[in-house]
């Protein structure tokens, strides 16, 4: 059941380890299937280095377990992937890192401003990626406390947790969103540093909702 989103699932674990933004058995990642409303979600307990297709598990939005072909349990913190699906019900995919850089400022309960200009692409509504309040891992609590933070931005960090990442098209797409928080966050970092902690200027959200794809370029007509 669902082997495409099972098989995609794995893959962008197995790459959010080797790439640094989340290790052994840390992060969490699922998929969601908008024919059945079924989620591919990645197991608890599992090194991703011995992560198969298989060991992907499918639920439900009502926290049922459909299939877990390995007889693993999903990752306690399903219950964030569930609600986040609700709220939004157009979203195709999560991504749960715990990235050095973004989880630095998540322990800090610091937002991310927009430094670049490249933020346009984060899905932010308030030219920052904000942070959801501290909530224990696994619980109903967290699960409800990121909703603000993602009807405000695809990008959000988790107070004293991580970094999460939605997207409406698929897991690749939300993994390279979560892959530039972390871009995003090494570079706010070294700028304060380099500015002596003085904070560097930003873009405001009007000026990120202008960019648009250059007009100058045309096409030829297809046949």
């Amino acid at each position: 059941m669902l082997e495409i989103f099972k098989k995609d699932v794995c893959t962008i674990a197995k790459r959010a380890q080797h790439d640094g933004l989340c290790k052994h058995k840390s992060g969490n990642f699922s998929a969601r299937d908008p024919e059945t409303g079924y989620i591919a979600v990645t197991p608890t307990g599992l090194d991703r280095d011995e992560m198969s297709p298989r060991d992907i598990v499918v639920m439900d939005l009502e926290c049922n377990v459909i299939e877990n072909e390995s007889g693993l349990r999903p990752t306690s913190e399903v219950l964030m992937h569930i609600e986040i699906y609700k709220a939004r019900p157009e979203l195709r995919a999560v991504a749960h890192t715990h990235s050095p850089y973004a989880t630095a400022f998540a322990v800090l309960n610091k937002p991310i401003p927009a430094i670049v200009y490249e933020v346009a692409n984060l899905g932010l509504t308030k030219g920052r990626i904000p942070v959801a309040p501290y909530g224990r891992p696994g619980t109903t609590e967290l699960a409800q406390y990121v909703l603000d933070s993602v009807r405000e931005a695809d990008c959000f960090l988790l107070e004293k947790h991580g970094a999460v990442a939605v997207d409406e098209r698929n897991i690749y797409e939300a993994f390279l969103k979560a892959a530039y928080i972390e871009e995003l966050s090494e570079l706010y970092h070294h700028a304060l540093m380099a500015n002596g902690g003085r904070e560097p200027d930003s873009f405001e959200q009007a000026e990120l909702q202008k960019w648009q794809y250059p007009p100058q370029i045309t096409f030829p007509n297809p046949r």
